[in-house]
């Protein structure tokens, strides 16, 4: 079958189910193909072949059932970097962006200030490690900040298959160039449940978290279109020890605070004298988030995403 012919079959048949059929077409047949945007548009009379066909067929098939073309391809774009992705993490999506931004300015800030020690940086909740490798990333590509002086980064997560992940994401974006055994030396992997398993003793100047922060009627919402997003990941009206939370009236909460009720405090314990918190959490909740970190005794700042939401809580 040639390729339009193939692309005009497989948007009729996404469009049934998703509003972004052309854009889910495209990205597919990129994917299998390898080819660019512009050699899919001049390429209108190329036979794909049998195997590849097959494979777009299937790949079809899965994004009917609502899995995200994430998972299908393997693979997703952040912060311009390509990351490693399976439903054993989240997806990287634009709104965690202007927490990589704003991580970026404060490292840099405090890499001025305190000249020549290494600072230390935890991503608590790392998932599929985005966060700290985009951090990472940047900072290298900073002509200020030579390898040598690139911080010590810690990402711990309650998921060890999701730590797999990370660790992957970690070798395929940092693991190559001459500074590259250097680099890989600064990253550290631990399993935990929030900080439970990080002796209090060790403090770090910056913590980063992209925590749960969902309230769980709208977790239930959001995986009924098949999404199979990890709801470990999403749901922030669940305990330490894994129950759903209640209220101080004795219900089941959800305002997808729970967690981050947990890991304020926590993280306080393990903030470095002028350390700096940022935090994402929704639009909905980020107020009552910095509301909490200001009980503790923090100073705050809310900051927007792109799309002009509350996003990001800073406390420091």
């Amino acid at each position: 079958m040639t390729l339009q012919n193939l692309k005009t079959q497989i948007i009729k048949e996404l469009s049934q189910v998703s509003p972004s059929a052309k854009l889910d077409a495209e990205v597919l047949l990129i994917d299998s193909l390898g080819f660019s945007k512009t050699e899919l548009l001049l390429k209108r009379d190329y036979e794909v072949p049998a195997e590849k066909e097959e494979w777009l067929r299937d790949a079809v098939a899965r994004r009917a059932t609502g899995l995200p073309i994430a998972y299908i391809t393997g693979h997703k774009e952040f912060y311009g970097y390509d990351f490693i992705v399976t439903p054993d993490v989240l997806i990287p999506k634009p709104d965690t962006e202007i927490l990589v931004e704003r991580a970026v300015d404060v490292i840099l800030s405090m890499m001025d200030a305190r000249g020549e020690n290494l600072l230390t940086v935890c991503d608590m909740c790392t998932g599929s490690g985005c966060i700290a490798v985009a951090v990472a990333k940047t900072l290298l590509e900073d002509e200020r900040v030579p390898a040598e002086q690139l911080p010590k980064f810690t990402l711990a997560d309650i998921s060890e298959p999701a730590l797999d992940i990370a660790r992957r994401n970690v070798a395929a974006l940092l693991g190559s160039g001459p500074d590259a055994a250097l680099i890989l030396s600064r990253f550290n992997f631990v399993r935990t449940n929030l900080f439970d398993a990080i002796s209090e003793a060790i403090k770090y100047d910056v913590i980063l978290s992209n925590p749960p922060y969902i309230p769980h009627t709208m977790v239930d919402e959001l995986l009924q279109d098949g999404r199979s997003e990890p709801r470990l990941a999403l749901d922030g009206d669940i305990t330490i020890d894994g129950d759903r939370a209640t209220n101080d009236s004795g219900e089941p909460a959800d305002d997808g605070l729970a967690i981050i009720r947990n890991l304020i405090p926590q993280a306080a314990a393990h903030l470095a004298p002028r350390g700096s918190i940022l935090m994402e959490t929704g639009e909905y909740n980020a107020e009552a988030t910095a509301a909490i970190a200001e009980a503790v005794g923090f100073n705050t700042e809310i900051h927007r995403d792109l799309e002009g939401q509350l996003r990001v809580v800073e406390f420091y």
